[in-house]
């Protein structure tokens, strides 16, 4: 496994209280797993935010993330 960098946004900010921090994954669904094992608030957050890997958006859990890789958490923001 690798270690991934997380940064959140916004509301994912607020329930994970801090800005980023780093897990150790493979793909996106181990991202998703080690955050909710961690901080389990953001399990309510992640179901309804978008993920970027390295500023791609990903919908799918299987996607691979490199060692060294950034993933944002990027809940649905109000506003225009």
């Amino acid at each position: 496994m690798g270690s991934v960098t997380v940064r959140f946004w916004a509301g994912a900010r607020a329930a994970a209280g801090v800005a980023e921090c780093r897990v150790e994954a493979v793909t996106v669904g181990q991202v998703r797993a080690e955050l909710v094992r961690w901080q389990p608030s953001l399990a309510a957050v992640l179901e309804v935010s978008s993920l970027l890997v390295d500023g791609q958006c990903v919908t799918d859990d299987t996607v691979r993330v490199g060692s060294g890789a950034l993933v944002e958490v990027l809940p649905p923001f109000a506003g225009g």
